[in-house]
């Protein structure tokens, strides 16, 4: 029965078989990755630059932006140079920094969203105590709390799975190290140890989507009980994109752990993947953006100074 410490390498799982097809993987990754860093940096750029997005709100949407530029840079750059050296190989150091980070950055998302909501129910619901409630030493606790149980979340799942013997050796069925797949590699006996993390994982989850229904709830009774469509607009249009980035995370997210077994496999298991850590990063800043028209107006002014310097 090897142990994890006996492997030096693991085998991803391949996205094509044939040359041609792996570099056009190798193509779309490409400008998957460059779109999501552009639209990302763009936004986080836009937010540290611009002085009337330095509201609670806006600080939050950068440490979404620098979460999301994080997730999809601990994927993407290692299964492009798999396509395009035609490869399957990372190294066992290369494998637990992947499930670490992916995992520290993934759980410190949630709880920025789970954040997000909360100063969506204050701004709405208790706009008299926002300045209060809100303040920057308030956000600054709160995301330095939301980075922190992501690593504290992280480094024990990477923990206990890496110290878990791989009885079914090293072939990972994903095309990153993905956590639940390293954990199909384990005996089912030893499986029983990292129940308990899972359980607790569970609960949490649920408790922060809890949490978020609750904010939403009382925020569309505050808005119903408005009088002008003014406020109204003002509302959803601060509401909807945090909405459909919670929805587009959780049911990515939720897909991919809670399908059932029935009817998993590779190449599922694959599309997957890809879809829940590849497309929320790269569709949060596009969300954000559509319907915003401060983001709009500070990406004009970052553009327009871009412009000028290359002139």
């Amino acid at each position: 029965m090897p142990n994890s410490s006996s492997i030096s390498q693991f085998l991803l799982l391949a996205l094509a078989d044939t040359r041609q097809l792996q570099l056009l993987h190798f193509w779309l990754l490409l400008g998957i990755y460059l779109a999501a860093l552009l639209g990302n940096g763009l936004i986080s750029t836009a937010v540290a630059c611009h002085h009337r997005l330095h509201t609670p709100m806006y600080f939050f949407l950068l440490n979404l932006a620098l979460l999301d530029l994080g997730c999809i840079s601990t994927t993407l750059p290692k299964a492009m140079a798999n396509a395009l050296w035609d490869t399957r190989h990372i190294s066992y150091a290369g494998c637990v920094a992947q499930v670490f980070l992916f995992v520290f950055l993934i759980s410190a998302e949630y709880c920025i969203l789970t954040i997000m909501s909360y100063d969506r129910y204050v701004a709405i619901c208790k706009p008299l105590h926002y300045g209060t409630l809100m303040d920057s030493r308030a956000c600054a606790t709160m995301a330095a709390a939301a980075w922190g149980t992501g690593l504290l979340y992280s480094l024990l799942h990477t923990a206990s799975t890496f110290s878990l013997p791989l009885r079914h050796g090293n072939a990972v069925d994903q095309f990153f190290c993905e956590m639940a797949q390293i954990l199909k590699l384990s005996c089912s006996q030893y499986f029983l140890r990292e129940f308990g993390i899972l359980l607790v994982s569970i609960c949490l989850a649920f408790g922060c989507f809890t949490f978020i229904v609750l904010s939403y709830v009382q925020i569309f009774r505050s808005v119903l009980r408005m009088p002008s469509e003014q406020g109204w607009h003002k509302a959803f249009s601060t509401c909807c994109p945090h909405l459909a980035v919670v929805f587009l995370f959780l049911s990515t997210g939720f897909f991919a752990y809670l399908k059932p077994f029935s009817i998993s496999s590779p190449s599922l298991d694959l599309m997957v993947g890809l879809l829940y850590s590849v497309v929320p990063p790269t569709l949060n800043p596009v969300i954000y953006s559509m319907r915003n028209k401060e983001i709009k107006h500070a990406l004009s002014k970052v553009l327009q100074h871009a412009i000028s310097l290359l002139q």
